[in-house]
């Protein structure tokens, strides 16, 4: 956006007064709604400024422009930070919504939140994980650029973006950050920017309570470009330092780069600076007064804003319509040089899927055993051919997640001396980081023009859990490949084996947990997931088994969560047998020996719960007749999420305990998940309907 360099930099007077009207800006809006957090938010108006005024390329006009660049506010706690530089630059963000701080229905919330203001690239709080989504966006750039324009040279592309992001202590002591900054280090992420706001305060007091490596080095040994920007004799931000150190690390291509700036927090009011209590509460009406006298501001004034520094902070629209357009005719000309990849970017942009794609998804032979990891990794490399967006992998458990869309091809660095490496390769190797796995999953969908997917065992979705709490806060269409779903994978035993896991998961608002039966409910479950990512984005967690389960005759009704697999002999079923995943093998075979001794037994398969309870009244009585009371459901995990089915009279077969290690087949005889113990639940279930 800006063509100024190191030696032409420009800060005028106009560009000090900006910088402390978002200063005080902060401290007011603190002040009025009497909570936030206002210390860190004046100590980095100036930073802040400086990225969107003097370095950033985006345009205020169009938020969601896709030659911008990125920005992330990774300590979600200083949103003010981000709210007074949307307010300055021209964003929807005004003088009044600033006033609204943190209220309800206001656009300037306690925490910035994606969706909901414009110009918020992502939803942060939960520290470190704004660090991890701004490495996941820096991995989509990437690829993006490798679906769009591999061949252009560097910086040439109209694909060619940087993605910048400002971290604190907080979030370089979260683990989620190192997990991902190894990641970023590892992956040359050349389009990576950190400006580390190090200003030694958390809520604690001083950060030597609990932090005193070295951050640069730890970032040197991660393979970053490290800088240190020192504050001036009076403790303000070196500006014209900073601004030379982000333009360097902004031209270090060959590796993501951090720029360590001291920072005095809540700098320069004259008794809360360098004051935890600066950090997370209002400074006072006294104090908010004597800040404004060092500035040379009307201390009787609140929310002052001059026109002249509102006018000159608002030139950012005109340079941002100018950058704008430059890229247009860019995209204009990389369109006429390649029609195909445009016809690509186009489809892709509108979220459409390609003609025919359904009919690269396999069907599976009924009655044959496959494991639904097998059949899912089976729908994963035949659609890999038709969606050239589909990329992903797994936390170092590729063989056993089935989860390698490409096996000769490799998200990696130029350098790396593996065969399949590829910076714009299609599977991604997330290495043991599944929390920053599901992080970066998130930042990658968030970048947009691309779909994502990553695996892990489902029992360390533990590890994840915060980053797809926030997948389904944002309501993003990332896709968890969760395998081994169930004391099923066997010896491994109980570290391994997920008991609470669905039932936990199913809880989250947003998340839709989807435990096919067979293959073809896989491939299904696959297809729907694809079909709901432009129209009803929402994150997705398949659950999927290690061993082998019969296969049914493919239903389309699966992709509508629940469907009737098994009907009744008679019209109006006695029983309806509800189950998930390994176990509708068992409801089926139930209700062979119960339909022998007489009774009508429906067996419904319910691979989501959260799709079966989107359909209309009027289907789901269908599936689960209201009049039928005698019910029973069936899943190797605890029985939390069946109660609302099965009623006052039904009965859940369920593991309400951890698991062993044993073969699989003797611990579900053990735990009582057999044909025999199920039609016995339902008879029970019968007798108390009829009681």
């Amino acid at each position: 956006m800006s063509t100024q360099t190191p030696d032409s930099f420009e800060w005028t007077e106009l560009d000090r007064r900006a910088v402390d009207t978002a200063r005080l800006l902060a401290a007011d809006a603190v002040q009025k709604v009497g909570n936030g957090h206002p210390g860190t938010a004046m100590s980095l108006a100036p930073a802040a400024y400086t990225i969107f005024q003097k370095l950033m390329r985006h345009d205020p006009a169009d938020p969601e422009w896709t030659g911008r660049d990125r920005f992330v506010l990774s300590p979600g706690h200083t949103s003010l930070t981000l709210y007074t530089q949307l307010f300055l630059a021209g964003y929807e963000v005004e003088l009044d919504d600033l006033k609204a701080f943190r209220t309800h229905g206001s656009r300037t919330p306690g925490h910035p939140e994606y969706g909901h203001t414009a110009g918020v690239e992502t939803t942060t709080g939960p520290l470190g994980q704004g660090a991890a989504n701004a490495v996941g966006m820096a991995m989509a750039a990437r690829y993006e650029r490798g679906l769009f324009d591999p061949e252009a040279p560097e910086g040439t592309s109209p694909f060619d973006h940087t993605i910048w992001a400002i971290v604190s202590d907080g979030d370089l002591e979260e683990g989620v950050s190192s997990e991902a900054s190894s990641m970023a280090g590892h992956q040359k992420l050349g389009n990576l920017v950190f400006l580390y706001d190090d200003n030694h305060i958390s809520i604690e007091g001083d950060t030597a309570t609990a932090f005193s490596e070295d951050v640069l080095k730890r970032y040197e040994a991660y393979g970053w470009h490290t800088q240190r920007v020192e504050p001036t004799e009076s403790g303000d931000v070196d500006v014209p330092a900073l601004y030379a150190a982000l333009r360097a690390a902004q031209a270090e291509t060959g590796r993501p780069s951090i720029v360590a700036m001291r920072t005095i927090i809540a700098w320069p009011a004259p008794n809360a600076r360098n004051t935890e209590a600066s950090h997370g509460s209002a400074l006072g009406g006294d104090e908010v007064a004597a800040t404004k006298r060092v500035l040379g501001f009307d201390p009787e004034q609140t929310f002052q804003v001059d026109a002249d520094v509102l006018a000159h902070a608002r030139q950012a629209l005109d340079r941002g319509a100018e950058a704008h357009a430059a890229w247009d005719k860019q995209i204009d000309k990389w369109r006429g040089a390649n029609p195909e990849r445009a016809e690509l970017f186009d489809r892709i942009v509108a979220g459409r899927l390609p003609e025919g794609w359904q009919d690269a998804l396999p069907v599976f032979e009924e009655g044959k055993a496959v494991a639904t990891r097998a059949a899912s990794g089976k729908v994963l490399q035949s659609l890999g051919a038709v969606l050239p967006e589909l990329w992903g992998g797994s936390a170092d458990l590729a063989g056993s997640n089935n989860t390698t869309i490409d096996k000769t091809s490799s998200f990696l660095p130029e350098g790396n001396p593996l065969p399949e490496a590829d910076p714009y390769g299609r599977t991604v190797h997330f290495g043991i980081r599944e929390f920053s796995m599901a992080a970066e999953m998130n930042g990658i969908a968030l970048h947009g023009n691309t779909r994502v997917y990553g695996g892990t065992f489902l029992v360390f979705s533990d590890y994840m859990r915060n980053a797809v709490r926030m997948s389904a806060l944002m309501q993003l269409p990332v896709t968890y490949v969760w395998t081994h779903d169930s004391i099923g994978l066997g010896e491994d035993g109980p570290t391994h084996q997920p008991v609470e896991h669905l039932a936990s998961l199913r809880a989250i608002p947003g998340l839709n947990v989807v435990r096919p039966a067979d293959a073809n409910e896989t491939a299904i479950a696959w297809a729907e997931i694809l079909r709901r990512h432009a129209t009803d984005p929402a994150p997705h967690g398949l659950a999927l088994t290690r061993q082998g389960v019969p296969t049914y005759a493919p239903n389309p009704d699966a992709a509508k969560g629940g469907y009737v697999l098994k009907e009744s002999s008679k019209d109006t079923p006695d029983v309806v047998l509800i189950a998930t995943g390994s176990e509708v093998q068992l409801a089926v075979a139930a209700r062979e020996r119960l339909e022998a001794e007489g009774i009508g037994a429906r067996v419904v398969s319910m691979p989501s719960v959260e799709w079966f309870e989107q359909q209309p009244r009027e289907y789901r009585d269908s599936v689960l007749p209201p009049s039928v009371r005698a019910r029973v459901a069936v899943e190797a995990g605890i029985g939390l999420t069946w109660y609302r089915f099965t009623g006052d009279a039904g009965r859940i077969v369920s593991l309400e305990h951890f698991g062993a290690s044993a073969d699989a087949k003797i611990l579900f005889a053990e735990y009582g998940f057999t044909p025999e113990n199920v039609a016995a639940a339902a008879r029970e279930s019968l007798a108390a309907a009829r009681g």
